[in-house]
């Protein structure tokens, strides 16, 4: 399964869904990557699943893409996500989806070939994707 794939199963799944993968993107796949993000916990409080994710996505781009790695991915990420034209807040979750996997196989903890982590990433992203939108009953 390739990430260009996975962008068709995100307007499908319901907006909590889709902020439980921001997270598990932003906190858990790029952190086991090597990159250090902790979030301004403050203004992610009482936000509604879009403007949570919203805000998340930028507080971790903001945070990343400074360095050269961070501003490449950022730009691939960019225009793939948006030949994929998806609508509203999916769009914003396909652009991070792929943006932490394009960081991954730059990250320091990182010691596979570029290809094979790239794979790799994909692949996690896709299944846990599938864990969360069972818990939200929808099938992929």
């Amino acid at each position: 399964m390739s990430n260009s794939e996975l962008h068709n199963y995100l307007p499908g799944l319901p907006e909590a869904a889709l902020q439980e993968f921001t997270q598990w993107c932003v906190l858990e796949q790029a952190t086991a990557a090597g990159y250090e993000f902790t979030p301004d916990l403050v203004k992610l409080e009482n936000l509604e699943s879009v403007d949570y994710i919203q805000e998340l996505v930028g507080q971790f781009a903001d945070a990343t893409r400074k360095s050269i790695e961070g501003s490449m991915a950022i730009l691939v990420a960019g225009k793939q996500a948006d030949t994929h034209a998806l609508p509203g807040i999916a769009a914003i979750v396909d652009f991070i989806s792929l943006y932490v996997k394009y960081l991954v196989p730059k990250g320091p903890k990182n010691e596979l070939p570029p290809d094979e982590k790239l794979d790799l990433a994909s692949k996690e992203q896709f299944e846990q994707l599938c864990q969360i939108a069972k818990k939200y009953s929808v099938e992929i």
